[in-house]
């Protein structure tokens, strides 16, 4: 069976399936490596800190509770990239590389989110309880800006992700027929 190269670039490659699944391995891996690394930096600054000043463990929490959102911003992506896949055989190239672009731009922001509170929520919680409480608005700043990164990153791959399928349809046909 002879292919003329205008036959063999229109019928959809079997691997773009997989490379779109990637997009959905890097946005929960990532991502949940951002939340474990700010989880695990900040707490160890929280339990530091409550040795000197165990009053303001609660109230030094903060940081772990927004590492942690920082994973469900992965498993809302990978959710959201994995329904795309419905129709492997149909899937372009395009719209499987757009899909892992998408989840390495969520994964990868909230990565450095999660490094950036990890290390703020460490050494915030320690210098707060040293100065009698009086940084907890400017560690909360901060915090709030390091958080930002992540959720410019959803934003960017949610877009990504929702325009992906229909500027991807009909460039290829399918690999079954």
């Amino acid at each position: 069976m002879a292919f003329s190269a205008s036959t063999v670039l229109a019928v959809c490659a079997p691997q773009s399936y997989f490379i779109a699944s990637l997009g959905v391995a890097a946005a929960i891996v990532f991502a949940n490596l951002g939340a474990a690394y700010g989880t695990a930096k900040a707490g160890a600054g929280i339990a530091t800190m409550g040795i000197m000043r165990g009053d303001m463990v609660m109230r030094s929490l903060i940081p772990v509770v927004m590492a942690g959102v920082l994973g469900i911003y992965g498993l809302i992506t990978a959710v959201i990239i994995n329904g795309k896949l419905d129709k492997p055989d149909t899937l372009s190239a395009y719209t499987a590389y757009a899909l892992l672009g998408a989840g390495l731009c969520v994964g990868m922001s909230s990565a450095a989110a999660g490094y950036a509170i990890g290390i703020v929520g460490d050494i915030g919680a320690r210098c707060n309880a040293l100065a009698n409480g009086k940084l907890f608005v400017g560690m909360i700043l901060i915090l709030i800006f390091a958080e930002a990164l992540g959720l410019y990153g959803l934003i960017v791959g949610l877009v990504v992700t929702a325009s992906s399928v229909e500027h991807g349809a009909g460039l290829c046909t399918s690999y079954l027929s």
